[in-house]
């Protein structure tokens, strides 16, 4: 079975490009479904300890997570070292369902794939990508965002331009989707049929 990582900055089109491997077929773990997942049961108590005040009607609420840590590394650094773990515990289990069930190709759909040094288990990584200008208006454009909040988060992960050095396949996520697809395909065609490097994100 192949396992093909999927990456990218925020606002870069990751989670379309998510979309489409999954409607052609490809089963995708989603990193950022399973936080949510997470933060509406089974990481609850164990965060409120950690963070006072942010559960609420029984769940996690984002945004106050996101207060407490938006500037505090070592907040930051606290939730990573509770939640990382979950992460990694569901998706070794969807690894083996897929394994059992003799599956080809599937794909993990991990935001922090460098930052958290997981790109060791995967045999070839794609990177989404756009432009600066695409990114910030996509990601200006969402609720509650803003340029402060933007930058908070740009200063957590690697820098666009270094993703797409280590990685195998770059998409483009700038124009149609028909053309995103078209990309798609062309990485699934390579990788099933192993016409890729042997380039790891080595240096990372």
């Amino acid at each position: 079975m192949i396992v093909l990582g999927l990456t990218g900055s925020i606002g870069m089109g990751k989670t379309t490009a998510a979309g489409i491997f999954r409607r052609l077929g490809a089963p995708v773990f989603d990193a950022d479904r399973c936080v949510h997942d997470l933060y509406e049961g089974p990481a609850v108590d164990r965060l409120e300890s950690a963070f006072p005040g942010v559960k609420i009607n029984g769940r996690i609420d984002r945004n106050a997570l996101g207060a407490l840590i938006l500037r505090n590394p070592d907040a930051l650094a606290r939730l990573e070292s509770l939640v990382h773990p979950l992460v990694l515990e569901r998706r070794l289990r969807f690894l083996s369902k897929f394994r059992r069930l003799g599956a080809r190709l599937v794909v993990l759909d991990l935001p922090l794939l460098f930052e958290t040094a997981s790109e060791n288990d995967i045999d070839a990584i794609v990177v989404v990508t756009t432009s600066v200008a695409v990114q910030h208006a996509r990601v200006l454009s969402r609720p509650r965002m803003n340029g402060e909040k933007l930058a908070a988060i740009l200063d957590r992960q690697i820098p666009d331009p270094q993703k797409r050095k280590f990685a195998h396949f770059v998409i483009k996520s700038d124009d149609s989707l028909v053309s995103t697809e078209r990309q798609i395909k062309v990485v699934i065609s390579a990788v099933v049929n192993c016409e890729y490097g042997n380039k790891k994100a080595d240096g990372i």
